[in-house]
């Protein structure tokens, strides 16, 4: 993995971030690589925050890999910090080479660098393969998540 840089993400990899978001099956549905506008005014809004980390992997010159940490301090077990990884994607013909491993390991030892004590993330519960991947990672599927939506 000599030839993959991480890196943060910056507004001119929006297009390439929202095309990844968007090419499987969840997010073919809710996202819209043709409209970048809310994208860009989320980045303003990510980039702004200290505890958000947009986080790209580059090869070759091309972004082939995102997630996004994000970091919270906590009063939980004795006030630690944790990190939240959200949005993993890779692109679908860099799958298979040892790139996602790469990019969490990134995340995981960003998660230390950045204080944390612990690193969670979600998964649809229909993502079999990322769920077998993450354990596969050391992560342990120990919660069960609720979401609610707003709007």
């Amino acid at each position: 993995m000599t030839d993959i840089t991480f890196r943060r993400a910056t507004a001119a990899d929006l297009p390439a971030i929202v095309a990844l978001l968007a090419a499987d099956s969840l997010g073919s549905g809710r996202e819209t690589p043709d409209d970048l506008a809310p994208y860009e005014e989320a980045f303003v809004r990510v980039s702004a925050d200290p505890n958000q980390h947009p986080i790209v992997a580059e090869r070759a010159g091309e972004v082939v890999g995102t997630l996004q940490l994000t970091v919270i301090p906590g009063l939980s077990r004795r006030g630690a910090t944790r990190t939240i990884i959200e949005a993993v994607r890779v692109r679908g013909d860099q799958r298979g080479n040892g790139l996602g491993t790469a990019l969490m390991e990134h995340a995981i030892a960003e998660s230390r660098r950045l204080g944390a004590s612990l690193v969670q993330l979600t998964s649809d519960h229909t993502r079999a393969d990322a769920h077998r991947f993450y354990e596969r990672l050391g992560f342990t599927g120990s919660h069960t998540g609720f979401k609610l939506p707003l709007s």
